[in-house]
């Protein structure tokens, strides 16, 4: 799949989750499925960061649509703290450091992950563990063996967050089919963010 495809594919999957979540909070098979959609959108921001002509302007992004999908998120997901964009920022931040100071890496994640947990961003210091998993992303036993230590310790640790999150384990198998090849422009991808929730969000005051 060319990072076009992965796009449509994570905003299906991610839409797929929220559905469930508002809709059909007793139906777990939405959120299940919908899971697999934060490992794609880290794939797209590894490669984005990577390949990007304007730093600057792609975090400005990130960081204008987090604010602008806050409110309405907040809404939705009342318990959930700053939504997934945010989460998405501090990793492309610390994608970016780690490119400038590489020997640093590990402690560019520690404190990356610690900051995510300290802010409530969604998916917290996991979601900053899975970028930098996926960021060296690696078809060997070690990265693989590492992948899975972090879904079992989520699973021992925190096992409320694991009953959805755990079958992510199986997300390598997914991301193989990536090329890393651009693929068609897709401007509207971030923007379906907070649309979506908009959306979401008056049918399920219609709903109830």
């Amino acid at each position: 799949m060319n990072n076009y495809q992965i796009k449509v594919l994570a905003a299906i999957l991610m839409l797929v989750d929220h559905v469930g979540a508002i809709f059909f909070p007793t139906v777990g098979i939405f959120r299940v499925i919908g899971r697999f959609s934060f490992p794609l959108f880290i794939v797209l921001l590894v490669d984005g960061e990577q390949y990007t002509h304007n730093f600057r302007q792609y975090c400005l992004r990130l960081l204008v649509l987090g604010i602008a999908s806050q409110p309405i998120f907040g809404l939705l997901f009342p318990l959930s703290g700053w939504n997934i964009l945010f989460t998405l920022l501090l990793g492309l931040f610390c994608l970016r450091l780690v490119r400038l100071f590489p020997r640093w890496q590990l402690l560019i994640w520690v404190l990356g992950s610690i900051l995510a947990q300290v802010l409530s961003l969604e998916y917290g210091a996991y979601g900053l563990v899975a970028i930098a998993l996926i960021h060296s992303l690696r078809t060997s036993i070690i990265w693989l063996a590492g992948w899975i230590a972090l879904h079992l310790g989520l699973l021992i640790f925190i096992p409320n967050f694991s009953n959805l999150q755990f079958l992510t384990v199986l997300a390598p198998l997914l991301l193989r089919f990536a090329n890393h090849q651009p693929g068609k422009k897709a401007r509207w991808f971030y923007l379906f963010y907070p649309l979506h929730l908009l959306i979401l969000w008056l049918l399920s005051n219609s709903w109830l």
